[in-house]
């Protein structure tokens, strides 16, 4: 009789098969957004329907199952003696198959094509919709997706909102008890620190942000930033979208995409820098392991931690324009020839209350993300249907926000997630912004020398010890483990609360406040 370690090597074997099968899924959805051609839709959603289905069919499969009841027992879910027995890597890798494995054997394979297949139709559709500002004609593809995660709410089962089971394949553990006091708390500072934006004498000038700036120069600019980011392009690329992204089918190759406006320079440089974060994490994931959870992100939560730490607390430093602003006046000299430092890095942090998730300040673009958490409960509590989703979108930017977007392609057709199936997505991005601040905090207590680093444009030390702490360990521990691991603390809105005071306070000259 095999042993343990012998049942767990044939276990990995077979996961690498399926994880080919999601890697050429998740390669024809790139292409999907970057370079099919639009006649392409139809049999694309057939293609991706097909693929998801087999790879779900293997691993839900009686010979899966088999092996992997060589490690656990199943009516408890814990490791068996020989099990124990392993190394902590390994015991954490049956652990995390098994996480998986429970919940993918709960949605047949017939869901899992149906919901693959209308994903694939209604990302189409959108990018049209969204385009031609009609979500009428979004509206039957919605309720289709919508329609289609009540199943499968039903087919895993929750204890307390149905919300859980959507959020707990994005941050896994986490629920709806737990984030709705955590972002009370947030929204009270972000509140209280966005009146005292309004009442400062007066704002930075950002209108230099917005002059006319040559699209394949920022492109090559936004390059440049990625290279210094340490992104290895002989194993990644940049390419267009309509909405910014990074898909990664191994380590030794993650894509990232952009977007460029003629008369929006943030835009572009920021979500290279932003999708830059997330793939340093893809390209850091440690290769021996690819195909099973330690080879991939531990959550979103944290994936989204890397890319708000590099597009927030290095890419709106000042630290970092020191090095890099002489270098971006090198490529629009017209533009910024007589612009100082300080009068760009103010614009840059301007604080203003915006119609578009992506392009929001850092005060405002939480509030952003709980407009969308309190439009998803919602509806997944069913308070609410999705014919009323424009009305109820108003309704919260301007309880928010205090502004309204005049068209739904400003306001609920803005995001692709929804017609991804992407619901319990967007209180990630909020994590990742809490996870981010304390990462880099702790960061900077243990490389003492990291402000002049970043100064002088010398970012591989803290790539360095991002791959270590956090992109090496995979799946290893849980959100909560890590972060303690690290930073020896729990997940806390202050120290991101206090980032923004200082640094906020410092731009509009007001004193910090609690």
């Amino acid at each position: 009789m095999p042993n343990v370690t012998q049942t767990l090597a044939t276990l990995k074997s077979k996961l690498l098969e399926i994880q080919h099968l999601k890697d050429a899924a998740a390669l024809l959805s790139w292409d999907q957004e970057t370079y099919m051609p639009a006649g392409g839709g139809q049999t694309r959603a057939e293609q991706l329907a097909t693929l998801q289905t087999l790879a779900h069919a293997k691993f839900v499969s009686p010979e899966i199952e088999d092996l992997l009841f060589q490690h656990i027992d199943p009516t408890t879910g814990l490791a068996n003696a020989e099990t124990n027995g392993l190394d902590d890597a390994s015991k954490a890798l049956v652990r995390e198959i098994w996480r998986d494995f429970s919940r993918a054997k709960k949605l047949p394979s017939d869901f899992v094509n149906r919901l693959e297949r209308e994903c694939s139709l209604a990302q189409q559709v959108w990018a049209e919709a969204r385009r031609r500002d009609d979500f009428t004609s979004f509206l039957p593809n919605l309720q289709s997706v919508v329609a289609l995660k009540f199943e499968e709410i039903d087919y895993l089962g929750y204890d307390d909102s149905p919300y859980d089971a959507l959020l707990d394949a994005y941050e896994p553990g986490a629920t709806v008890a737990q984030l709705q006091p955590l972002f009370a708390t947030l929204r009270h500072g972000l509140r209280d620190l966005l009146q005292h934006v309004r009442e400062a004498a007066s704002p930075p000038d950002d209108r230099l942000l917005f002059q006319t700036y040559d699209k394949q120069q920022q492109l090559a600019f936004g390059k440049l930033v990625l290279q210094g980011m340490g992104y290895d392009f002989n194993r990644g690329r940049l390419d267009l979208s309509a909405h910014p992204f990074t898909t990664s089918f191994h380590p030794t190759d993650v894509r990232v995409t952009t977007r460029v406006f003629e008369k929006d320079l943030p835009s572009c440089l920021f979500s290279c820098i932003h999708e830059g974060g997330h793939g340093l994490y893809d390209q850091g994931l440690p290769q021996e392991h690819y195909g099973t959870p330690l080879g991939e992100p531990l959550s979103l939560g944290i994936h989204e931690s890397q890319s708000r730490l590099w597009e927030n607390n290095v890419g709106r430093s000042k630290a970092f324009w020191t090095h890099f602003f002489p270098l971006l006046r090198q490529y629009f000299p017209a533009q910024l020839g007589t612009i100082s430092l300080d009068a760009f890095h103010a614009a840059l942090n301007r604080v203003k209350p915006s119609l578009i998730r992506v392009e929001a300040d850092e005060v405002t673009y939480n509030l952003h993300i709980m407009v969308r958490f309190d439009i998803e409960l919602a509806l997944i509590e069913k308070q609410v249907q999705v014919k009323d989703l424009p009305g109820l979108w108003r309704e919260k930017m301007q309880e928010y926000l205090g502004i309204i977007p005049e068209r739904d392609a400003d306001g609920v057709l803005q995001d692709v997630h929804w017609s991804l199936g992407a619901l319990g997505y967007f209180p990630t991005y909020t994590l990742g912004n809490l996870y981010a601040s304390m990462f880099f905090q702790q960061a900077c207590q243990d490389i003492p020398e990291l402000e002049t680093d970043i100064q002088q444009g010398h970012l591989l030390s803290l790539k360095t010890w991002l791959n270590h702490n956090i992109h090496q360990c995979g799946r290893q521990y849980s959100s909560a483990d890590l972060l303690h691991r690290i930073t020896g603390r729990a997940l806390s809105v202050e120290p991101f609360l206090s980032y923004l005071r200082t640094k906020i306070g410092d731009i509009y000259g007001f004193t910090r406040t609690r």
